[in-house]
């Protein structure tokens, strides 16, 4: 799990969540932000990380092809709907 982002100060809000369409799995993701401004990906945490975990676990090869090219917590849909968040936040800096 990404590190929280501790060099700032928590949100006013305890929890946010937004579904986007993700390319490199070609498939809707959910992602999501604790106020302490750690993520996660909830299609990286069902899919790619249950594979990861368990390794006879099996998929047929179009799934595969996705768990590979899912780049996990810190993809740029992720850390860009988390930055896109402390902007509004804080205002731009």
């Amino acid at each position: 799990m990404p590190k929280s982002r501790t060099e700032l100060r928590p949100a006013q809000w305890q929890i946010t969540a937004t579904t986007v369409h993700c390319d490199l799995v070609d498939d809707f993701v959910t992602i999501i932000v604790n106020k302490d401004w750690a993520t996660k990906c909830v299609w990286h945490k069902r899919n790619k990380q249950k594979a990861i975990e368990d390794k006879k676990q099996k998929f047929d090869r179009k799934m595969r092809l996705k768990i590979e090219k899912c780049q996990g917590p810190e993809c740029s849909y992720v850390t860009g709907y988390r930055d896109k968040l402390i902007k509004e936040e804080f205002g731009r800096k």
